[in-house]
């Protein structure tokens, strides 16, 4: 049985893309800028390439945080202020919060019985902000936020911090469980603990990642670690 379940949060327990679509939306929207469909898929891309890179070591996240937007102004022919809608556009993320089906129940249900560890790569301000708009805190033995521990998932120097502040941890009790192949997934085999890919969309499953578990839906972790 697993005692420990380290979860992720974007996508994992908050449904990350509605709240992204509701903020970008605002804050372009503030600029003068129509928030069409193409132009949000376009951030959206944009934006997962660099936090790709940010997982690489290839940028860092102060510059990412305003290079998403710089590109996207650049692509469009707009001039404006990137880093203005970059704070407006963090400003509007950290104000809510959208529970994916089945999260927050999970989180009543687990926390008297299990350890929960929050491991997420957010901003510390949005996620902040979010934790505290939802009250899952109190759930949670502790909360860790990348910006505020100095690594980033899958580095295993950012599970390493993690677990030092975590008591009687084991890796033969321990799974993390994430929707990020690239972060939770490599990083949970980094770090030489279980995984568990949250996989709703049912992607294809791939052969260099270790992958000790796959559930479809929340509701499927109940059997894992029960």
């Amino acid at each position: 049985m697993y005692k420990n379940i380290l979860l992720d949060l974007d996508d994992t327990l908050f449904d990350f893309k509605a709240s992204e679509e509701i903020a970008l939306s605002q804050s372009l929207r503030a600029f003068g800028i129509e928030p069409t469909e193409a132009v949000r898929a376009r951030y959206s891309e944009i934006n997962i390439s660099l936090w790709k890179r940010l997982e690489q070591k290839t940028i860092t996240r102060d510059v990412l945080l305003y290079h998403r937007f710089e590109l996207l102004l650049e692509e469009m022919g707009v001039v404006a202020d990137a880093k203005a809608i970059q704070k407006s556009y963090e400003y509007n993320l950290s104000l809510g919060h959208i529970f994916l089906p089945g999260a927050e129940q999970l989180l009543k249900d687990l926390s008297p019985t299990h350890n929960l560890y929050m491991v997420t790569n957010g901003t510390a301000l949005v996620q902040q902000g979010r934790i505290k708009s939802s009250g899952i805190a109190t759930y949670f033995k502790g909360i860790f936020i990348s910006q505020e521990v100095g690594y980033d998932k899958p580095d295993k120097r950012y599970f390493d911090a993690c677990f030092a502040a975590m008591e009687d941890v084991s890796p033969e009790t321990t799974v993390i469980v994430g929707d990020s192949l690239s972060s939770d997934i490599r990083g949970g085999e980094n770090a030489g603990i279980a995984t568990c890919w949250f996989n709703p969309k049912g992607l294809p499953r791939p052969a260099d990642v270790r992958i000790d578990h796959e559930i479809r839906t929340l509701g499927e972790l109940y059997d894992i670690v029960k």
